[in-house]
């Protein structure tokens, strides 16, 4: 078996060229039976499997840079430098990665769990190589989809400027090969990058020139004739426009035809883009069949396709997705924004229901942010979706374009907390410090599904400026649904347990946790308050104030960064008030990356569980050198 005997690029690069198409077919069959039990992106992979065979069969990883956008799409590349016998912990604790990950391997270069910085990372390690006066390839690889995010164009922009050597792979799963047209493109393509050409080229016009009285005037013609030759018949002339030569499009699962397109690159001085087309999910007929489905897949049958799913609550996104709809029944007003996330924001039901009123305007967070602003200005009520990790993209608008405007925006941040196997960098755990501190904006999380419901509720009854709920990654508590919605007071949080002492003042799902602990410590004598802390901006300053009159501890338990979050706004508010006999610890998430894991294990990493909580308040009381219970303030 071909495939037991590459443990590293070198291994590769021993077999023919005939050799690579029968590797293929058994790469994609260990890739659909690895991740039949792991779960993973398995649709981009298997689309990309001819192109990362051809790439490190021409170039010499880890020496050439290998620069994946995003990097959910590099399982193939992890299986030819050295890692495919840690497939079975792809994506677990202390497991193999599901992006590109530089602890892991010297061939992982560059690093991203978002869309659209490879061509950046490209620009800024074409431009050390230059000036160290070192000599490797540079070779961005990049989806249709990711060209859609307006950083990608700005390094296009850059690149073709400054006429940097290096390569940009443009993998494009979308569109098809046109046969009447493929033959031209070819031959473009060939005598475009030819030394030979390029060298007569110049040599033609030089001479064009030398004619005494019309050589300029004929050179000028000569070049004006080219350019529009170039226009009608060049597809990529965007791309040429930028800088950059173009060769394509080329078949991306013809590996011949791909180690040709290369080889015709490396002869083209400057910035060159290689447009490649795959088919997503190739080589499996349900991923081919439904590559949206199939691009980030749970554990699943592999002869029927069947997604082995752990049957339980209704996602909160689900419970999103169903309430939108009935508040858009209700207000024709509603518009859903999204970035690139229809069905990941549980918006695929609202975008059959209401065509007219979805809108998805691809991975383009910065616009859709700002859109959002405008559309409020016009009196329409925007539902800006989109998960908290990819929300961190459009801050800049969200303070100059909303919330400096006070525009009605509805934010609904998905992903809000630990997001699990996604790991760093999709952690969605620091939404709450970057934005509360925004003047203008009112910020809440519902401790479980029926309380969304009413927040979404709340969220478009509210006029008066930016608003926003987030919710988390998990099933919800199963509670029952309340048919009809009513609006929460503004800055109004809930007492759920009076006790005596020490109050636990918790967040979304901590509010479950504290609610645990507290049974637990009512066993052990000890009868603790516990608050749904459910406004993050503004806070209960009545609530907080009679808390700091009536108990000599707080505990603020959230699930979050625990720098600048609610923590954070607690100590800030009782520092204002001059309030310094409650004593508030903290428990949230710690001042590092947390990796990839489950949800669970990630919280037990982190001391968020039932057990640190009822350890934190016992080692409060044994702390405490007074008596708890009532108490008055200084005057």
């Amino acid at each position: 078996m071909l495939l037991s005997q590459i443990n590293g690029p070198e291994d590769l690069k021993q077999l023919s060229v005939d050799e690579l198409a029968p590797l293929a077919a058994q790469i994609r069959q260990f890739l659909i039976e690895k991740l039949s039990v792991t779960g993973g992106h398995l649709a981009s992979n298997l689309g990309v499997v001819e192109l990362t065979l051809a790439l490190h069969y021409r170039y010499n990883s880890p020496k050439d840079k290998f620069i994946y956008d995003v990097g959910h799409q590099a399982y193939v590349h992890k299986m030819l430098t050295g890692r495919m016998d840690q497939f079975d912990t792809l994506r677990k604790l202390n497991g193999l990665c599901g992006f590109v990950k530089r602890d892991e391997s010297e061939h992982d270069v560059w690093e991203a769990g978002h869309s659209s910085t490879s061509l950046s990372a490209a620009m800024g390690m074409a431009l050390a190589r230059d000036l160290k006066g070192e000599d490797f390839k540079v070779i961005p690889i990049i989806g249709d989809g990711a060209l859609t995010g307006g950083m990608a164009f700005e390094a296009l922009n850059h690149i073709g400027h400054e006429k940097k050597k290096l390569m940009v792979i443009l993998n494009d799963n979308e569109m098809s090969i046109a046969p009447n047209v493929g033959a031209m493109h070819n031959y473009l393509s060939r005598i475009r990058s030819d030394r030979t050409y390029l060298r007569a080229k110049d040599e033609i016009e030089i001479l064009l020139r030398k004619i005494p009285a019309i050589g300029g005037k004929l050179a000028k013609t000569a070049e004006k004739v080219k350019d529009s030759l170039k226009y009608m018949m060049v597809p990529g002339i965007l791309f040429e426009e930028l800088g950059f030569t173009y060769l394509g499009p080329v078949d991306g699962h013809d590996m011949p035809k791909l180690l040709e397109t290369f080889k015709q690159a490396d002869n083209v001085e400057g910035p060159v883009l290689v447009h490649v087309l795959t088919t997503k999910g190739k080589g499996y007929k349900p991923a081919e069949a439904d590559s949206h489905k199939w691009h980030g897949i749970s554990p699943y049958k592999i002869e029927s396709g069947q997604v082995l799913k752990a049957v339980g609550n209704p996602m909160y996104t689900e419970v999103f997705g169903q309430t939108l709809i009935e508040l858009a029944e209700q207000d024709e007003r509603i518009v859903a924004v999204t970035p690139a996330m229809p069905g990941g924001s549980g918006l695929v039901p609202f975008s059959k229901r209401f065509p007219d009123r979805m809108v998805d305007v691809g991975i383009a967070e910065q616009h859709a942010a700002t859109m959002c602003a405008a559309l409020a200005m016009e009196g329409m009520k925007p539902v800006y979706a989109v998960y908290s990790t990819f929300m961190q993209r459009a801050y800049d608008q969200i303070v100059h374009d909303i919330c400096r405007h006070n525009a009605n925006v509805m934010f609904a941040i998905d992903r809000a907390g630990f997001v699990g196997a996604d790991g760093e960098t999709h952690q969605g755990v620091y939404d709450i410090a970057f934005m509360r501190h925004i003047p203008n904006l009112v910020m809440m999380m519902p401790k479980d599904e029926n309380e969304l419901r009413h927040m979404m509720k709340t969220a478009l009854d509210y006029n008066d400026g930016p608003i926003a709920y987030r919710y988390p990654r998990v099933n919800g508590t199963g509670v029952k649904l309340d048919e009809e919605l009513v609006p929460i007071p503004i800055g109004s949080w809930q007492m759920l347990r009076e006790g005596e002492g020490i109050a636990i003042a918790a967040i979304g799902p901590m509010v479950q946790v504290a609610e645990e602990a507290a049974e637990q410590l009512k066993s052990a004598g000890i009868k603790v308050t516990v608050i749904n802390a459910r406004f993050l901006k503004p806070l209960d300053s009545a609530m907080l104030i009679e808390v700091a009159k009536s108990h000599a501890a707080m505990l603020v338990l959230e699930e979050a960064s625990q720098a600048g979050s609610l923590g954070s706004a607690i100590l800030e508010f009782y520092a204002e008030q001059e309030i310094t006999d409650c004593d508030i610890k903290l428990m949230g998430i710690p001042d590092r990356f947390i990796e990839h894991a489950s949800i669970k294990e990630q919280r037990e990493q982190v001391g968020l569980t039932v057990e640190a909580v009822v350890q934190k308040v016992q080692k409060i009381k044994s702390e405490q050198s007074f008596a708890f219970g009532k108490k008055t303030l200084p005057s």
